[in-house]
């Protein structure tokens, strides 16, 4: 149980800034009528591939034609 309260300082921020991004991905995504691949493979690396999945998505597949 000390290690919880040790590092539950560091988990928290982690989980907070994890759940902005897919929240912020998904509604990007939501909103784009273009994307570099098909929009329910970028559901899936947004929901399933922790913190990099969001940052992925914004970064590659995004379509700003």
């Amino acid at each position: 149980m000390d290690v919880l309260k040790e590092y539950l300082p560091l988990i928290i921020p982690i989980v907070i800034i994890q759940l902005v991004l897919i929240i912020f991905a998904l509604t990007d995504l939501a909103r784009r009528e273009q994307t570099r691949g098909p929009k329910w493979v970028w559901v899936l690396v947004i929901l399933f591939i922790n913190l990099i999945g969001p940052i992925v998505y914004l970064l590659l597949g995004r379509d700003d034609a």
